[in-house]
Parts: C-alpha cells; structure tokens; sequence
C-alpha cells in the first residue's frame, strides 16, 4: 500500500529531515513539524523546487506541548488533505549520571521521548480510527534494548518504553486497517548523535535514511538499521553484561 499523505514530527533536522527529503523523492505529500520554524521553512522550499508536485505543509509544534498536537496533526491533516502514515520522530538525546545533580536534563528527555511520544500516538490512532485507516510509526533506537551507565541512562529506559508502548500496539492492531512499525535504528549521524562516543559504528545519514525508509515502506512490524552491523549487534546487547555496555554509550 502506498502512504501518500505523512506527517513526520522533529522534521526540522536530523534524521526527520532526511526522511523527509527521501519521501519528497517519491513523490509523497508531506506535512512537517517541528520546534525551529526557520529550519523547516528552509526545508519546505528546498522540497518544493526540487518537487514541484508534491504538497508540504509546514508547522511549529513543540510536542511537550500535549494540547497543541492534536491541534497541529489536525490542521496540517487538513492542509494536505488528510494522513494515512504519521512517524513519531520528535526526540532530544539530553542526559547527566544519575544522582549528580541534574535531574532536569534527564526528565526533559523521558518527557520528550516517552510521555510526549504517547500523545502523539493517542492523536495519531484517533485519527486513524475516524479516518478508517493509517501507518504509525515509532522510531525508538538500539538503546532501547540494554542500559548504558552515565548520561545515556534516561535515554536509554526513553527508547525502552517506546519499543514496549510499540510492541503492544502491534500486538492490538496486528490485523488491519491499522499497520504499527517499531524502528531501532542504530548510530546514525544526525545532531543528536555528533557527540557520541561510538563514531566507529556511526553510519552517514544517507545511508541510515535509506534503511529507515526502506523498512518503513515495507511496514515491517519492528526492523534494527541499518540491519548490519546493528542487527546482530542489538542480539549481543541483549545478552551482555551491564559492565561491558559502556562501549556504547
């Protein structure tokens, strides 16, 4: 089934942006959100010279905001002409070690990750529902499926919750009108991961777009990319030690 109307939400940079651009490719109608307007202005008259025929919409949605996403996904849905694919994108990578001191730092990303993240899917379900049909999708992360000590912990148990909140999901509509894709990607180069460690395993943005699309158009219920090296990697993570989960932080 092709998608043709999709909101991506944190499409402002990153890897929203980037899948953005590869969906503008296809020929798909877009409708993007994000906090930094001047960034998503900037993208949506990049995509409208380089696709001419496709439609963007643009908004500014800060997702912590939970009564403004229903309002925003319901204005963008009816700029474009509806939604059948919503992606739920949006996410900060803030953190500190437990127990030092700022608490505020990993609060905001377990907010932003997970608690925001189960508003925008409560919206996007509901619009489904009354619609008749529609693609979610959860970009979670590796990381959801070990613990990392130090400043990745909160992000860590973030990513967690969202691949549990998808597994369920999958395990409610796994007949249609209703599809569910839970994404794991691996390091993929983006301005939440600019800082990380792990660089030797960090694939170019290009390149992890590509996956996530890829998957994403095939709806698979729950894929790691790009699958290698993550796949087999995210096997290992599962089973090793908590003290040898620092090499990925």
């Amino acid at each position: 089934m092709t998608r043709q109307k999709i909101l991506i939400t944190g499409a402002s940079s990153g890897l929203g942006a980037g899948m953005a651009r590869a969906f503008a490719a296809k020929g798909r109608d877009l409708a993007l959100c994000a906090r930094r307007t001047d960034r998503l202005d900037e993208l949506k008259a990049e995509l409208a010279d380089r696709h001419p025929n496709i439609k963007v919409a643009v908004a500014a949605l800060d997702v912590n905001d939970h009564e403004a996403v229903p309002r925003v996904f319901g204005e963008l849905a009816q700029e474009i002409g509806g939604l059948d694919r919503v992606i739920v994108n949006a996410g900060i990578g803030k953190g500190w070690p437990l127990g030092e001191g700022k608490p505020w730092a990993n609060k905001a990303t377990i907010e932003t990750n997970l608690v925001a993240g189960l508003v925008q899917i409560e919206t996007a379900l509901e619009m489904f529902k009354k619609s008749g049909g529609g693609h979610l999708v959860l970009i979670s992360s590796v990381l959801g499926n070990t613990g990392v000590p130090g400043g990745k912990a909160a992000y860590c148990a973030s990513k967690a919750g969202m691949t549990s909140l998808g597994e369920s999901l999958r395990a409610e509509y796994d007949k249609g009108p209703i599809s569910i894709t839970v994404l794991e990607p691996g390091y993929i180069e983006s301005e939440m991961t600019a800082r990380s460690a792990s660089t030797m395993l960090m694939v170019d943005n290009e390149t992890g777009v590509r996956a996530m699309v890829e998957a994403i158009e095939k709806e698979k219920g729950r894929a790691v990319v790009p699958r290698w090296p993550w796949a087999p990697l995210t096997q290992v993570m599962r089973l090793l030690p908590p003290k040898f989960t620092k090499h990925f932080a």
